[in-house]
């Protein structure tokens, strides 16, 4: 059986990805241009997806989002109760 959501969403980093995002004063599409830079390839309406939880987030996309954002990788994923 596969498993495609977890408390219907997608992923667990977008609430993050959004919250650290806002914290740098970065938009949207410059959070996708900082990720190609770093060599992974993703459009503006892809980070606006991971935010919303219907987008899936690879393990590397994870990683450089991480890495870009300035924050760990266990932060992006922690749940809050």
């Amino acid at each position: 059986m596969k498993i495609y959501e977890y408390k219907g969403r997608k992923n667990l980093c977008g609430q993050r990805v959004k919250e650290a995002r806002a914290r740098r004063n970065i938009t949207q599409a410059d959070l996708a241009a900082r990720l190609q830079v770093a060599g992974v390839i993703m459009e503006r309406d892809s980070v606006s997806r991971i935010e919303i939880g219907t987008r899936f987030v690879t393990d590397y996309e994870l990683t450089v989002l991480a890495k870009v954002l300035g924050v760990s990788m266990e932060w992006l994923t922690e749940q809050e109760d």
